[in-house]
């Protein structure tokens, strides 16, 4: 894939017949420029309330052809309010944006839980600091001061020593799995390249077009 002026990029994205191998290229691309975070998304969910709620999480992983229901995978607790929103109702959107590259993409979908194995595997590949905090953060939660939290982070330390800390029950995953996804790259004068795929259900093929900018 080329990335010039001329929008070859663009004529390379509306070709594809499957969106996941343009993203994963632009992640790839993203991790070599991007000084800070290539893989932060904003995670929209549904609130109690039907309103939309978003915030700033980090990929964690985007399935590769051999899964049968390709995603974007995020992490988190459970019991924070994306996860309860998560749980009550399992649709969200999501954004990529790197501003060097001058690309995006969005996705909309089904969101389902990681297996056990997944959290099991990526919990312990964190920092061992992260996975004392999983412990020790009831995710937003109202904290009464900052020294709450650096007392509990001090137990949980003290209680797990040197040894092996296991993922908290309520920490996880969740798979985002898109019925709709977008590309965009910048062009010059706002003309900008956007092609949107979209699917029936995930097992679907995908249908591309190219949109006005």
């Amino acid at each position: 894939m080329t990335d010039d002026t001329e929008g070859a990029d663009g004529e390379a994205f509306a070709s594809t017949e499957d969106p996941f191998s343009v993203i994963g290229q632009w992640i790839d691309d993203a991790t070599r420029s991007e000084i800070n975070d290539p893989n932060a998304m904003a995670l929209a969910t549904v609130d109690p309330h039907g309103l939309p709620n978003v915030r700033m999480v980090l990929l964690k992983g985007l399935d590769g052809a051999e899964h049968p229901e390709r995603g974007f995978v995020f992490y988190t607790n459970l019991e924070s309010a994306k996860g309860k929103e998560l749980a009550a109702t399992p649709k969200a959107a999501l954004l990529l944006h790197w501003k060097s590259l001058e690309r995006q993409v969005r996705a909309r979908g089904v969101v389902t839980p990681v297996t056990a194995e997944e959290a099991d595997q990526y919990f312990a590949s964190r920092p061992r600091l992260s996975r004392v905090g999983a412990w020790a953060s009831d995710q937003s939660r109202p904290l009464e001061s900052r020294f709450a939290l650096e007392k509990k982070v001090g137990q949980f330390t003290a209680k797990f020593g040197i040894g092996d800390i296991p993922r908290p029950p309520h920490w996880s995953g969740f798979r985002l799995t898109p019925v709709e996804v977008e590309l965009w790259h910048s062009r010059p004068f706002r003309l900008h390249d956007r092609v949107v795929f979209r699917r029936a259900d995930p097992s679907a093929p995908w249908i591309g077009t190219r949109l006005y900018p």
